[in-house]
């Protein structure tokens, strides 16, 4: 037998529910404790700690030490949009967790993708760096052209600190309740953490929605005009 992707062995630690669980509330882009991710879940703390064992060795999370406690966040960008595929995918067949009143109106408005803006306010904001010429894009390949590097160090944020990182600076990543793409990768977070820094919008740890305050969104429309 030829030897290619287990793809059954991943599906199979992301399907089981509490692990999915585990793995949504990890979605915000936050290092989240065992018994954090325990409470998230639903599960007892030791019960926890098995499947964030499991994950771990599974190559799906990541731990990290910070004095003496023990922080999990997703491994990898990768990670993250499998996930986010497979939201919009139980979405799309009708497979929705019961949730009422204005949440799902806000999610799809406006939400975190592993620690960049996914939703409407997303893809509004990938569009406009294209249609701008800020965004220079060849098939997959998506590059800041020199009008886009103004208008991102205008905007506050430190390229020549995201150049140094190892992540790719822009990537695409297909939003699942828009079907069309949001900006990822170190730029997509930094435009992310850049607008929560102005005050323009906070996250909700719980649920991933990014709630824009009015002036916030007043200054969101003028970025996008500029």
């Amino acid at each position: 037998m030829k030897e290619g992707p287990d793809i059954a062995h991943v599906a199979n630690l992301i399907g089981e529910p509490a692990r999915a669980n585990i793995l949504s509330a990890l979605m915000t882009g936050k290092a989240l404790t065992a018994s954090e991710l325990a409470q998230e879940a639903g599960i007892s703390l030791q019960t926890a700690s098995s499947h964030l064992s499991k994950l771990e060795v599974g190559g799906l999370i990541a731990p990290r030490k910070q004095g003496r406690h023990k922080y999990f966040s997703l491994s990898s960008d990768d990670v993250a949009h499998v996930l986010e595929a497979l939201m919009g995918l139980a979405a799309r067949t009708g497979h929705l967790r019961t949730r009422t009143g204005p949440r799902d109106a806000a999610l799809r408005e406006a939400r975190v993708c592993y620690n960049h803006l996914a939703g409407e306010m997303g893809t509004r904001l990938f569009d406009t760096l294209l249609e701008r010429k800020l965004l220079s894009q060849q098939g997959s390949d998506l590059h800041l052209t020199q009008s886009g590097t103004r208008f991102v160090t205008d905007f506050g944020v430190d390229l020549v600190s995201l150049r140094d990182h190892k992540a790719p600076l822009c990537k695409e990543c297909l939003d699942w309740s828009e079907r069309r793409s949001h900006l990822a990768g170190s730029l997509g977070r930094a435009f992310l953490t850049r607008i929560e820094t102005l005050g323009w919008a906070k996250r909700d740890r719980k649920t991933r929605i990014v709630s824009f305050t009015r002036q916030g969104r007043s200054s969101f429309e003028r970025l996008l005009e500029d």
